[in-house]
């Protein structure tokens, strides 16, 4: 006598369908978000490069006023030595070279003003930059985890990636 035989291969094509659909749209969800992670990291990533280029333009501008400040003071001292030579020996002053000599020391009080300008800026974009750097950095390791959740199709992982992520642009949104 046969065994009676129960029709499952149906019922077996169905849950293998239901579980492909199911698994595809899990993988369609790491793949979007991984694509608006990569989104996020571009943008980033423009903004960290744009903050470092401004932040050495400013250090750079910053060490030319530096370095006019030390002329304005070479000058300052060489005329401010002829002065004390010409009093020394009892010979009269100019009194253009006075004047010039106070033009010195307030071209250098400004000079130095507009030198300190340029190192906090610099600094303030080189802050910038960090946080940028340091969410592409963030955003790229939740991409590398997705990816690793996709090939592995462990959804943990996935949970994981998401995470990092929001601490990528939770870095982004912190008050600067």
């Amino acid at each position: 006598m046969e065994a009676p035989e129960v029709p499952t291969e149906h019922l077996h094509e169905q849950m293998e369908h239901h579980a492909h659909q199911h698994k595809a749209r899990w993988i369609t969800g790491v793949a979007l978000s991984s694509a608006l992670l990569a989104g996020l990291a571009a943008v980033c990533s423009l903004e960290a490069g744009h903050h470092a280029n401004e932040a050495m333009v400013d250090e750079i501008q910053s060490s030319d006023k530096w370095a006019f400040y030390q002329a304005k003071g070479i000058k300052a001292a060489v005329l401010g030595s002829k002065l004390e030579l010409l009093e020394a020996e009892g010979r009269p002053i100019n009194p253009k070279d006075k004047q010039k000599l106070a033009e010195y020391k307030k071209d250098q009080e400004d000079i130095s003003k507009e030198a300190a300008e340029r190192e906090k800026s610099s600094e303030e974009h080189l802050r910038h930059h960090v946080i940028y750097a340091r969410s592409v950095t963030l955003f790229q390791i939740s991409i590398a985890i997705g990816a690793i959740a996709a090939l592995a199709h462990r959804r943990a992982f996935w949970y994981v990636s998401m995470v990092v992520g929001l601490a990528g642009l939770i870095m982004l949104l912190l008050p600067r």
